[in-house]
């Protein structure tokens, strides 16, 4: 399975690498490979939250019997896997993929990152949807915004951080 994971970063990777040229004086490879798998993780957690807001929940709350969660809270504990895996596995081998960190130490530290982001999401959807009264799709964008700057800085020096040579 890793082998098939490792495939298909390296054509991702070579896809993104093909686009890099004309903006190599302005960013980093490592930062354009970051902001394109990030950017398109972002979209995909956008396009996931809208579907299951609209679509699967549709505007109502989810009931456990021992607890209710708010529909957009829902949305969230619902979609928080898929967007952790899919995320997980774009910047370990495609941005990330030089790191030596080992696979398990990158996930354990990628989840610790992510449930910090998750925290702040969280509390972002209480104050903007419940607070402000913002629609739950927008405040989710608005927060991934500000969680993409967390998350870059997180995953290059503390994730997949990478040991100088002695």
């Amino acid at each position: 399975m890793r082998n098939i994971f490792e495939t298909l970063g390296n054509l991702i990777s070579n896809a993104i690498d093909f686009f890099y040229p004309p903006f190599r004086k302005y960013f980093t490879l490592h930062f354009f490979r970051y902001g394109i798998t990030g950017g398109a993780n972002l979209v995909f957690d956008w396009v996931l939250y809208f579907i299951l807001y609209n679509f699967v929940l549709q505007h109502r709350m989810l009931d456990f019997g021992f607890v209710t969660l708010s529909s957009h809270i829902a949305t969230l504990c619902i979609k928080m896997p898929i967007v952790l895996l899919t995320g997980f596995l774009l910047q370990k081998y495609v941005t990330f993929s030089n790191s030596d960190l080992r696979g398990h130490v990158q996930l354990f530290r990628y989840i610790v990152v992510f449930l910090i982001n998750l925290m702040i999401s969280y509390i972002g959807l209480k104050i903007l949807v419940e607070g402000f009264r913002i629609y739950p799709t927008p405040s989710n964008m608005i927060i991934s915004l500000f969680t993409v700057f967390i998350s870059y800085y997180s995953q290059k020096l503390y994730t997949f951080k990478i040991q100088p040579e002695s």
